[in-house]
């Protein structure tokens, strides 16, 4: 892939934040190699300074070690926070040996239904995404975003690669306040079904999220379908 200078983000740290979403997901398991720099200069289309400026970075943050003609190997696949010790549930699938894989399906800006969520929170138009995320290659979660139409110019190509949040970031939306809401749900949109490989009617676990800027402001809301036959959803703390 190419990576796009749409943001004012060095495009090493471009380059970084996708390998690194390929270490949380699993792509690249701890104990293995990254590619080497060539094969990274490829699918990257960049130059060998960049490449190796990612590295570096990812050495930094204590994500891989650079052997001395050994290549790169990844020797941690969890992130640190600073404001929490909460885990993010991708984490935790990894650790366990599962590999997560993320399909863009379609972002554009739509009309807001009258008196949904979506509407409440955003007004008459928003920036919808749907993303598909697989467990070992196989369907398990089914995501809808909805974001403000206040960030209608961010890049969206890169989510199969990219975290949404991330890709916030990069386009100087800053998320201070998250709310999560469980329910059992038995009646996904056909879409969703479809995407999952589900019978209409089956019972998903449904996670809606309300994410919010640091003035109170409504960024992002979302709505996550989880196959929960394939795996349980897990919040693990470390105490």
């Amino acid at each position: 892939m190419s990576m796009r200078r749409t943001t004012d983000k060095p495009l090493y740290l471009q380059v970084m934040s996708v390998l690194k979403e390929h270490i949380l997901h699993g792509k690249y398991p701890v104990g293995t190699l990254l590619p080497s720099e060539p094969q990274l200069e490829a699918e990257f289309n960049v130059s060998k300074i960049t490449v190796r400026a990612a590295i570096k970075e990812l050495a930094q943050d204590g994500y891989v070690e650079k052997g001395s003609g050994k290549g790169t190997k990844v020797i941690r696949n969890t992130s640190i926070s600073k404001l929490s010790k909460l885990k993010r549930f991708t984490e935790v699938l990894v650790e366990e040996g599962y590999r997560i894989q993320k399909e863009l399906l379609s972002a554009e800006v739509v009309p807001t239904e009258e008196d949904s969520i979506p509407w409440q929170l955003f007004g008459d138009t928003c920036v919808k995404i749907e993303r598909l995320y697989r467990l070992n290659g196989k369907p398990y979660i089914y995501f809808n975003h909805y974001l403000t139409s206040k960030v209608s110019g961010i890049e969206t190509a890169g989510l199969n690669d990219q975290s949404l949040y991330g890709l916030l970031e990069e386009s100087q939306v800053t998320l201070e306040k998250y709310r999560d809401e469980f329910s059992v749900c038995g009646s996904a949109p056909e879409r969703v079904m479809e995407a999952l490989g589900l019978e209409v009617g089956r019972l998903l676990l449904k996670r809606s999220r309300y994410s919010f800027a640091g003035n109170g402001e409504p960024v992002e809301y979302s709505e996550g379908f989880y196959d929960t036959d394939q795996h349980h959803y897990i919040i693990n703390y470390d105490v």
